[in-house]
Formats: structure tokens, sequence, C-alpha cells
């Protein structure tokens, strides 16, 4: 006991500030929980810089490797190393534009954080310039910046994850488990983003190629199965600045888990407990219970009434009126219900 006392009591080293490596090793340990994290925060990069068609490739769970190339804006050799400095962001430049955001990414702590943790191999060309410039970074080490020939766009190429921080890689789930984890956040931003083409390849075998879509309908057919697609029915609805619209299981049809129960918020695919609850508690009459919804809603407001900077994955949301957009969400989703629900027979019956 005495012991554990004195160490309780021990006086503090002097404060330094830490290493720019080591800080961006924490960093990565709030930003990049597991490999579907790098692949979230690399297409998000990828959609923000205008990308028409991603290609997306993992192996071994991305334990091995994590690849995204896009046909996006691209960048000159100057703003690709600066993109690898901490907090450096082209998204915003005051605290208060965090109320008005139209991007995936602002906070500038993702290449830094993956690079830190991982060999980092990023070559990218802008329009304009005839070469492009390749980086490649070994646990927060840079190696080399060199000239490179490639197409208008960016590849990132992640291998080694967490090879620099074992005790992070230990925690690491089965390679079927990690694979599911990547494999469902290409499917929400494929979802999200009917205007870009996406390719999701797995251990050389391709998961699913989806081609610009017209259509939400036609994504879901082109993700999770014509049976699926013809399964849902539109929903829209709009009041008070707040706008749901997407597609829904008719009454009856259900799923053993939350896997197609997807919500979007802002184009921006999230974890709300409030509109999940209320998703659910709309199907309270036309589910068994143990039974979720299928569905794929867009949830949009005024981003000054959403908090998406809550959780350092940005996985998360906080409304500023929590109770009105629950209750928007059930009256919407109930009423579309209703509509496909045949009313009782109330006229009088002969004997």
């Amino acid at each position: 006991l005495w012991g554990f006392h004195d160490w309780l009591i021990s006086p503090m080293a002097s404060v330094r500030i830490l290493p720019d490596r080591v800080a961006n090793q924490i960093a990565a340990g709030e930003v990049i929980e597991r490999p579907a994290a790098v692949v979230k925060e690399l297409v998000e990069n990828a959609l923000d810089a205008g990308a028409t068609r991603i290609e997306v490739e993992f192996r071994h769970g991305g334990r091995s490797l994590m690849r995204v190339e896009d046909n996006g804006q691209g960048m000159s050799q100057d703003n690709a190393l600066l993109a690898l400095e901490r907090h450096a962001t082209s998204k915003i430049a005051e605290a208060v534009d965090l109320d008005r955001l139209g991007s995936y990414g602002f906070r500038g702590e993702a290449l830094p954080s993956i690079a830190s943790v991982s060999r980092f191999e990023m070559q990218t060309r802008e329009e304009g310039n005839d070469v492009g410039t390749e980086i490649v970074v070994n646990g927060g080490k840079l190696l080399h910046v060199r000239e490179c020939g490639r197409p208008f766009g960016t590849s990132i190429a992640v291998t080694h994850l967490f090879n620099s921080v074992p005790a992070r890689r230990k925690f690491l789930k089965t390679d079927q488990t990690e694979a599911a984890h990547i494999i469902q956040c290409v499917r929400f931003y494929a979802l999200a983003s009917p205007q870009a083409a996406f390719t999701l390849i797995e251990n050389g075998r391709v998961i699913f190629k989806s081609p610009v879509c017209a259509t939400l309908r036609d994504r879901v057919a082109e993700i999770f199965g014509r049976q699926t697609s013809e399964s849902l029915v539109e929903i829209e609805n709009e009041e008070g600045g707040m706008r749901l619209q997407g597609l829904i299981g008719k009454p009856g049809t259900g799923r053993g888990t939350r896997h197609e129960m997807v919500i979007f918020v802002n184009q921006r695919p999230v974890d709300s407990r409030t509109l999940n609850y209320a998703l659910i508690e709309s199907y309270h009459e036309s589910l068994p219970k143990g039974r979720y919804p299928v569905a794929f809603l867009f949830f949009q407001c005024d981003p000054a009434a959403v908090d998406v900077n809550v959780h350092p994955a940005k996985r998360e949301v906080r409304f500023r009126s929590e109770p009105d957009v629950r209750a928007f969400v059930i009256r919407s989703v109930l009423g579309r219900l209703r509509d496909l629900t045949p009313s009782a027979d109330t006229s009088p019956q002969t004997p």
C-alpha cells in the first residue's frame, strides 16, 4: 500500500512540448481507431476534392494494405506537403465556419495521423501540372518527396498499419471483422454520393462496382441487390427547416440487425441515437419485436442546427433541438407507413 501511495504523490516531471511525431500518434488514437477509419478519411477527402471516380482496395482487413485512388482535384507539391502537417485544412478558416460546413473533412488531422502510424505513400497531380508528386512517410518520418508520372487526381496507399505502435495493432479484430467494417463504410459513402462511381476490391476480388447512378434506388440495387431495392418505398417530407427523404421498407419488411438501417445527416453518414430511435419507434406497429427497419434516409437541416464536431472521428452528431428532430422523423415515417396500410373497412356489414 505504501508503494502505491508513494506512486500517487510522486512529483511530476517537468512540463515539455511533445515532439510532432508523438503528438500525431496520440491524435491518431482518436481519429484512426481501426482500418475502416483510414478508408473513411481518405474517401471523404476524395469526395471533397470533387472526385467522380473512386477505387478502394484493401487486403487482410486493411492491416497490410488500404489504397484509395480518385480522379479529383489533386494537389501541387507544396499543398501535398502542407496536407501532412497537423491542422492544415482547406475546408475552414475561422471557428464560425463550423456552423456552415459543406465538406466532410475539416480538422486537418487525418493525413498526418494516418502517416504517423503506417507506411504512407501518396501520389497526386493537379490539373495544369505536367508531373505529379510522390511523398512517402513511414511511422511519421518523411522518407522522400519526388516527381512522378500519374493521371490527375490522388492515390494514397497505407500499409503496415499500427506497426509503429504494436499496442494498438493487437487490439484489432480478425481480418473478417475489420473487412466487414471497411465494406460497410464504403457502402455508406457510395450511397451518399451517387454522382461518383465506386469500386471496392478485397484481396484482389471486386466486392462491388457501381457506376454513376441517377437515383438512390439504383445505387441501393447496385450495392444491396435488386430484391432489397424493390422492397422499399420513397419518402419525402419537409417541415420547419428540416427535410427527410430517401427509401424505407414497406410494413413487415425488416432485418435481424441494423446493418441496413442507414441514416445520413447533411450527406454525412452518422450514428445518431436520436434518429435511430425515432425510426425504430415509427415501425413499432409495423415490425415484430426484434426486427429492425430497412431504411436509407437523408436528413437535412441548417448546418448551424447540428454539431458534427462532438466525436474525434465525426461519427456522431448532436442536434440543437433533439426533441424537434425526433418528432419530425416519427411524424414523417409514420405518415408514410399509414399511406401504405389499407384502412379498415368501416362500412355497415350486411347480416
